[in-house]
């Protein structure tokens, strides 16, 4: 019954979904390590430009799988990690969008709140119920709700553990759209494909650490600096204007491994 991932991919777009033996998705230890080795090998494949999370049938994630057996997490264990998914959406080079097609629940919502973009089901429903389990919530949801939404939204859900729509996660700035649970996947496959062909995979993943990392105004002011003094170093700097002068697709050469660490 566990929920295993699978990848595929296809012009430049890299779909990776839980895929449950239920309807749940139900997510496990086991879970973890294979969307950790999905992400690295997306993040590693210069052919891969964006990557969508989704879920099977009709659930995105209902939560942690709990059942006996099922290799659940567990806090004897020294290497436990509340977030247990490595490496991060948010520290990957590429853009992720996490189309959560229905019910995303614990884990399965804290993790597409470490994704980039989230386009969420209307009526699906969605919580960080670990406090009314005498947990408290995981996966870095403490610093990603309130980085997206604000302290007084993120003290409501994670203090609360309540249940909320779809759409009253757009209504707080959580979900960048709320659709019908059968467009969801289409509209994020729509943004990838968009953003695969015409988007500098370079400028991107500079633009996106500057996003996720958390720095003052001066030290965003060096680094914007910074990655300008790279990009425009580079012939991209002359193709991006060229291509859309000609009304082309432009052709990226700049890799994201050719990129500076962090």
């Amino acid at each position: 019954m566990s929920t295993d991932v699978t990848v595929s991919a296809v012009d430049g777009v890299a779909v990776v979904t839980l895929d449950g033996a239920d309807d749940l998705n139900l997510f496990s230890r086991q879970t973890a390590v294979q969307l950790g080795e999905a992400f690295r090998r997306c993040d590693q494949d210069e052919s891969v430009r964006a990557i969508v999370l989704t879920g099977a049938r009709s659930a995105f994630c209902a939560g942690a799988d709990l059942a006996a057996g099922s290799g659940a997490f567990d806090a004897r264990d020294t290497t436990f990690s509340a977030s247990p998914v490595t490496p991060r959406p948010w520290e990957l080079s590429k853009l992720v969008i996490a189309a959560v097609n229905g019910h995303a629940i614990g884990i399965g919502l804290t993790l597409a709140l470490q994704c980039d973009l989230r386009f969420v089901a209307q009526d699906a429903k969605l919580a960080i119920p670990q406090v009314r389990r005498g947990m408290i919530g995981d996966a870095q949801s403490h610093y990603t709700l309130r980085h997206l939404a604000g302290t007084a939204v993120a003290a409501e859900l994670l203090l609360t553990g309540r249940t909320f729509s779809g759409a009253e996660a757009a209504a707080y700035g959580i979900a960048s759209r709320c659709l019908p649970a059968e467009e969801v996947l289409g509209a994020a496959l729509e943004v990838a494909h968009d953003v695969a062909v015409n988007v500098s995979p370079a400028a991107l993943a500079l633009s996106k650490r500057l996003l996720w990392d958390d720095l003052s105004a001066d030290e965003v002011e060096v680094r914007e600096t910074e990655a300008h003094h790279i990009l425009m170093a580079h012939p991209d700097a002359a193709e991006g204007p060229a291509a859309w002068r000609e009304r082309r697709q432009p052709i990226w050469t700049l890799r994201t491994a050719e990129l500076p660490e962090r």
